[in-house]
């Protein structure tokens, strides 16, 4: 009752502000009578008019109603659903823009949390800026008073699917078909019990990989497969979790595969793996990761965080011997399956929780020459507690979250010695506030 009550209280006017910044979610900043405001669809610079959408004790949220003085870098969003699709944040941003902006962010981390004032930068990666996912999570979802189900992601800030008619960050072959894939679903029996689908996208082959809850019937089972034959599609079921996927057509695909390249590996993974969701800018970080970890014979080389082996493999090419490790014991073996064939045998895989004591755990007794640290938005700090023990000379972090970047950072220069030479950005989420950074530390 208290917050509906809060919710009606709200003034239904709309009010001027000025943006002074982005939040790390994109959306801009002002202040109002002394309190933040964090309002959806403004841009640093801007005078706009506002209504509140939230009003808390400390700050309050709202949504554009109108740019009075637009900024230099705004543009027309090219999606349609911009602004209520949660799954871009900065379409109306230009693509110089949103660099600019994630660089800002990325030096403010560094300082407000890293307390690191003074940071060298990289020029920025980038690379395609539309149609580059080649991994999404999709929602499904049966709408009765619409007549048809709705396939995309979800609305902002809200549970409800988008309906899209086609996404323009996605891949072209499936963002291109999600009118196709509704009705699809919407033909099938279990309609109403299908809530997701996830993509992946190879260099050679795409999966679609059906999350339903109930068993299909044999005519939807058809349809599945005849989809998949249509538009080139591999198609799997999941039924319950990870374990329970299934593949339906063809009945024993080939593994999806990626190649770098630069480094003369290729690798193959399963739908769900975690692989990264952008393959051009992946390919430029990996390059960018050999440049400057610069692994050469003789050296012992950790790789922790390490997934399949998307950094791993390339450093054992160059290194004496690469020590990889991973929480998820899929990917691990993955991993392995990867080294073989590729002839790496110089490289061993481990199985560890990485936020835990790691006392038991031989290889994490041993000293190394150089670090590669790629964790989750969740950082790493648990395991610098390792980093005096294994004494390298050189630290490569790979981050998709510039504020746990920064605490670690802080962690690695003032408790333990280092010192933050470069760090850049990468582009890998073009349209969406995401930064994805790469920082080296050497000895101080």
């Amino acid at each position: 009752m208290a917050a509906r009550a809060r919710k009606k209280s709200l003034p239904q006017e709309a009010f001027p502000a000025h943006i002074e910044s982005f939040a790390h979610d994109g959306r801009g900043v002002a202040r109002v009578d002394g309190k933040a405001v964090f309002i959806e669809g403004a841009l640093p610079g801007e005078d706009v008019t506002f209504v509140y959408t939230s009003i808390h004790r400390d700050y309050a949220e709202g949504k554009i109603e109108q740019v009075v003085t637009p900024a230099p870098g705004r543009v027309q969003p090219r999606c349609p659903s911009f602004g209520v699709c949660g799954g871009c944040s900065f379409q109306h941003l230009t693509d110089a823009a949103q660099i600019e902006e994630k660089q800002k962010l990325l030096l403010d981390q560094f300082r407000r949390i890293g307390k690191i004032e003074e940071v060298a930068l990289w020029p920025p990666l980038t690379g395609p800026h539309w149609g580059y996912r080649h991994k999404a999570r999709l929602g499904v979802k049966w709408v009765p008073k619409k007549g048809r189900v709705l396939v995309g992601f979800r609305e902002r800030s809200s549970p409800f699917i988008t309906d899209l008619a086609f996404c323009p960050v996605l891949h072209p072959k499936v963002g291109e078909r999600l009118q196709d894939l509704s009705e699809l679903i919407g033909s099938l029996s279990v309609k109403d019990r299908l809530p997701q689908i996830e993509v992946a996208v190879g260099d050679e082959r795409a999966a679609l990989v059906f999350r339903i809850l109930e068993n299909a019937s044999p005519d939807d089972l058809e349809k599945l497969a005849a989809f998949g034959v249509s538009f080139g599609f591999d198609i799997y079921l999941q039924r319950q979790g990870p374990d329970s996927v299934m593949p339906l057509h063809p009945e024993n695909p080939p593994m999806l595969s990626y190649a770098l390249v630069n480094q003369g590996i290729e690798f193959r993974f399963k739908p769900t793996d975690f692989t990264q969701v952008n393959v051009d800018i992946n390919r430029k970080m990996v390059d960018r990761v050999m440049d400057v970890l610069d692994p050469v014979a003789g050296d012992t080389v950790l790789d922790l965080f390490c997934g399949i082996g998307n950094f791993t493999l390339p450093i054992a090419k160059r290194a004496q011997h690469v020590v990889g490790v991973e929480g998820n014991p899929e990917s691990v073996e993955r991993a392995r399956q990867n080294a073989a064939d590729n002839g790496l045998d110089n490289v061993e895989f481990h199985v560890a929780d990485l936020t835990q004591d790691l006392k038991d755990a031989a290889w994490a007794h041993r000293r190394y020459d150089k670090i590669l640290l790629d964790p989750s938005r969740a950082g790493a700090e648990e395991v610098l507690s390792y980093v005096p023990r294994w004494a390298p000379n050189r630290i490569v972090y790979v981050s998709c979250n510039p504020s746990t970047l920064a605490r670690d950072a802080g962690i690695l220069v003032h408790r333990h010695g280092y010192r933050l030479i470069l760090a850049g950005v990468m582009d890998m989420f073009p349209q969406t506030a995401h930064v994805e950074s790469i920082a080296l530390f050497g000895k101080a």
